[in-house]
């Protein structure tokens, strides 16, 4: 799918009616903190809010998990070192045993993106985008100090590697940056 497709494709958003960068950063399929370091000029530091180990259940159906399997969900900020900015907010449900061990061990112990992780590892993966849509900041404002009825704008993805999905991320980021 191109990348026109996908922007033909988005869910109640104009696409005329986002800036270069904000297109960019909902149909690509490369890493937001590289993308984000080079749009900004500045190093994109990863902050943990959140890490837990969870029983799947059927609402983990997109990654097709074993009955009983634990699965990691993680909620992080992808800040500016320098201005202190967030940029994005993600949340990810990731399945750990199907992740080699190393790259199991730096993600649930290190503060490395997921983006950095699959370079590092050279994980082969494919990204399936599976939607694009706008929703209003509510709690999430507090991590990029707007309104609370301030339009995010979210892209949620399957990422696949050795033909089995690993990881659902979604990914929420401001209409505009200031």
């Amino acid at each position: 799918m191109s990348a026109l497709d996908v922007l033909e494709k988005l869910k109640g958003i104009e696409a005329r009616s986002l800036n270069p960068l904000q297109r960019i950063l909902v149909i690509t399929d490369g890493t937001l903190t590289e993308i984000l370091e080079a749009a900004f000029f500045e190093r994109i530091r990863l902050i943990k809010i959140s890490q837990q180990i969870v029983p799947s259940t059927a609402a983990h159906a997109q990654l097709a998990p074993a009955p009983g399997k634990n699965l990691l969900e993680r909620k992080i900020l992808l800040q500016g070192t320098k201005s202190n900015k967030n940029y994005v907010y993600a949340e990810s449900t990731i399945a750990l045993d199907r992740l080699p061990t190393s790259f199991h061990d730096a993600l649930t112990h290190s503060d490395t993106s997921l983006g950095r992780l699959w370079l590092e590892h050279k994980l082969e993966t494919f990204k399936e985008l599976l939607e694009v849509k706008q929703e209003q900041a509510n709690e999430l404002s507090k991590h990029f100090h707007c309104e609370v009825s301030q339009m995010l704008l979210v892209r949620t993805y399957r990422v696949i590697s050795a033909g089995a999905p690993i990881m659902v991320i979604s990914e929420y980021f401001p209409s505009e940056y200031h």
